[in-house]
């Protein structure tokens, strides 16, 4: 099976992209309030587009794919995008992370298209606070999506929680528990300055260390192995049916094992998350680029991706970093 390495000897096999800027929510983390300035939709990469990126990029040994947003599920047509995306040769997993608000209506349809799996971003299991935190969304809604999703066969179910101090980490033993009468995967995620103001400012953050004393106040926790695990440390409660994660970009970081590539949804590749460093694919391909050139646009992606982020420095400003939803979450 072929491979691609970076300068560090990493290999890359992942690629997440982002399919739209658009989102349904105005989660107080991602964007503002008033919301962000949308990409015109010209310059948004289309299917086609992206399915012949993805077939350059599974040339080279690109294996799983993740769909992100925005709120992927806005996207038109996103079952055309992934049936087309599972056909390509090489590509053996296809996820998606969404806010769930849609899923209840298409789960099916997704699955049936190609969809392996499915990340629900979940800050709150309290309606009220719900609503707080995304600025108007109903956690009913959510609660539905991931029934016709888990009906759906797309399994497991990965539930991303970020802990925000003052805000929602009064839940962290909340989601916690909840592990022990579902088969989700309840993974906490330190809060991260992707969105420079005022939460970053506060140290409003919560980091893994903390987070995973208090789930261990509840019960001892036992290290567990989960296929596909990525950069998440998993545990378990004796005989709970779901399992706990733990993803700590600024505490356990995990550059020494990155295995991605992002693209953005104008067809800009990111080599990390946290760098304005792009190559821009989209530009090739409407100027008549052939996959050669595409994949040589994928290779000096990947060789120029960096050996790790700058967050811990203190000397780093974030406020050059565009909001999650112009990357993709």
């Amino acid at each position: 099976m072929l491979s691609v390495h970076d300068t560090y000897g990493r290999t890359i096999d992942y690629m997440r992209i982002s399919v739209t800027d658009r989102c349904n929510l105005r989660c107080i983390y991602c964007m503002p309030s008033g919301g962000v300035r949308h990409i015109p939709g010209k310059d948004i990469l289309e299917d086609e587009e992206i399915a012949q990126i993805v077939t350059s990029a599974a040339r080279l040994g690109l294996r799983k794919i993740r769909l992100t947003g925005g709120e992927p599920l806005l996207r038109k047509n996103l079952p055309f995008l992934i049936e087309s995306l599972s056909a390509i040769d090489g590509i053996e997993d296809i996820g998606i992370t969404t806010n769930g608000l849609l899923l209840k209506k298409y789960a099916p349809v997704l699955a049936a298209a190609g969809l392996k799996r499915v990340n629900v971003s979940l800050d709150s299991l309290r309606t009220e606070r719900y609503r707080e935190i995304t600025r108007g969304g109903d956690i009913r809604d959510v609660f539905e999506g991931m029934y016709e999703a888990e009906k759906a066969g797309l399994l497991p179910i990965k539930i991303n929680m970020i802990p925000i101090r003052g805000i929602n980490d009064a839940e962290i033993e909340d989601f916690a528990r909840l592990t022990t009468y579902t088969p989700y995967h309840v993974r906490f995620i330190e809060f991260m300055p992707i969105t420079p103001g005022k939460l970053w400012a506060e140290k409003r953050y919560v980091l893994t260390g903390e987070i995973k004393e208090r789930v261990s106040s509840l019960a001892p926790i036992m290290p567990v192995k989960v296929r596909k695990s990525g950069p998440a440390r998993y545990f378990r409660f004796e005989h709970a049916p779901g399992v706990l994660g733990f993803i700590s970009p600024l505490t356990h970081h995990f550059c020494s094992s990155c295995n991605r590539l992002r693209m953005t949804c104008d067809g800009k590749l990111r080599p990390c998350l946290f760098s304005e460093t792009e190559v821009d694919v989209k530009s090739a391909i409407r100027n008549g680029a052939s996959d050669r050139e595409i994949e040589r646009l994928l290779r000096r992606s990947i060789e120029i991706k960096p050996e790790g982020h700058l967050l811990l420095r203190s000397e780093t400003s974030f406020d050059h970093l565009k909001p999650m939803s112009r990357i993709g979450g």
